[in-house]
């Protein structure tokens, strides 16, 4: 058994929401020590997140996760001596060090997890507020609008396609809006403004539905142009500069001022805007743990769910994964990321 086991268990932070855990490095044969009150006893946890945010504003905000942490696998079953909490220096840097097993927790986004899920084991997935709209009939969110948020959490988001007030984006909401199938020389015969090939809901999962109902990929459209961010995208719309434009399933809520505003939008952006297609749901951020980690048990993993679902039900323990704009987590498992995985491999052809 790893020395690590001498007064514990131990596990390292690092950058990337990472979560590791795993017992490949451990010695079967070998029990962990417990203190007098019964309690598995670990030296050091690691924990390291991504950097999706400033590193400075990350470590600010978690650090009081540290005891928080402690206090929470103490009542599991778990004396951690110390919680160490870092930031990666990039999302690879942590993928890395969860399969290396130097970092025994990780906050990963599903990207990153299923790229280094040879090394990390998903357990628990991020929640946000869910959206009154969920259907993946665009006809239904142009019946139903506006988008409003709903006290529901849910595990997962979706990409949609975006008919603006143009000429030819009102030609394609109509023909949704009364039941009709759009063809692919429908969709050919528009301009449409994307994100870069590496965003989930602006590119990736817009091109698994295009592939999933017409064999084709938005790298086939005639007109595309890349925007540098959503709001582009969506002032492209304002200004009729495209006709359809793809972006995350509440976008259109984050932009309402701006529609009528710095877009200069005649009318409001739901009056403006309908839906004309409807991506899978993409997975939210993980929290995994590595599986290479030397004090790694399934016990310890079981722990780890309940003590992270536990503290986002708390006041500080919102505060803190605010950070990440999480806001709780459900338990999870690999084939929830599966499409996940499908996304990556059209990546991988994109780019190859």
């Amino acid at each position: 058994m790893s020395n690590k086991w001498l007064k514990g268990l131990g596990i390292t932070f690092a950058s990337t929401l990472v979560l590791a855990a795993c017992g490949n490095g451990s010695d079967d044969s070998a029990s962990p020590e417990t203190n007098e009150d019964g309690n598995v006893a670990i030296e050091e946890l690691s924990v390291q997140f991504v950097p999706s945010r400033d590193p400075e504003e990350i470590v600010a905000a978690t650090k009081p996760l540290e005891n928080i942490l402690k206090d929470e696998l103490a009542e599991q079953g778990f004396d951690v001596e110390q919680v160490k909490i870092d930031v990666g220096t990039d999302y690879e840097a942590v993928g890395e060090a969860m399969s290396a097993g130097s970092v025994d927790v990780g906050f990963l986004p599903g990207g990153t997890y299923v790229l280094y899920d040879d090394g990390a084991d998903v357990i628990l997935t991020s929640t946000r507020a869910g959206l009154t709209n969920d259907s993946e009939d665009p006809a239904e969110w142009n019946a139903n609008k506006p988008t409003e948020p709903t006290d529901e959490q849910v595990t997962y988001y979706r990409s949609i396609l975006v008919a603006g007030p143009s000429e030819k984006g009102r030609e394609l909401a109509d023909k949704v809006n009364n039941g009709e199938e759009l063809t692919w020389e429908d969709l050919d015969s528009a301009s449409w403004s994307v994100m870069s090939s590496s965003s989930s809901a602006g590119y990736i999962y817009p091109t698994i539905w295009m592939q999933e109902n017409y064999d084709k990929s938005l790298s086939d459209l005639s007109q595309v142009s890349q925007a540098d961010s959503y709001g582009t995208s969506v002032s492209r719309l304002a200004t009729e500069q495209a006709d359809v434009a793809v972006m995350y399933a509440d976008a259109r809520r984050d932009y309402t001022e701006d529609w009528e505003g710095t877009f200069g939008g005649e009318d409001t952006i739901w009056d403006s805007t309908d839906v004309i297609g409807v991506t899978p749901g993409i997975y939210n951020d993980t929290i995994s743990v590595s599986k290479n980690s030397d004090i790694m048990t399934d016990d310890l993993k079981a722990a780890l769910q309940e003590s992270f679902i536990n503290i986002a039900g708390t006041d500080e323990g919102k505060e803190i994964i605010a950070i990440y704009s999480h806001e709780g987590y459900e338990k999870s498992e690999s084939s929830d990321y599966d499409v996940e995985r499908e996304a990556q491999e059209i990546l991988r052809n994109l780019t190859n």
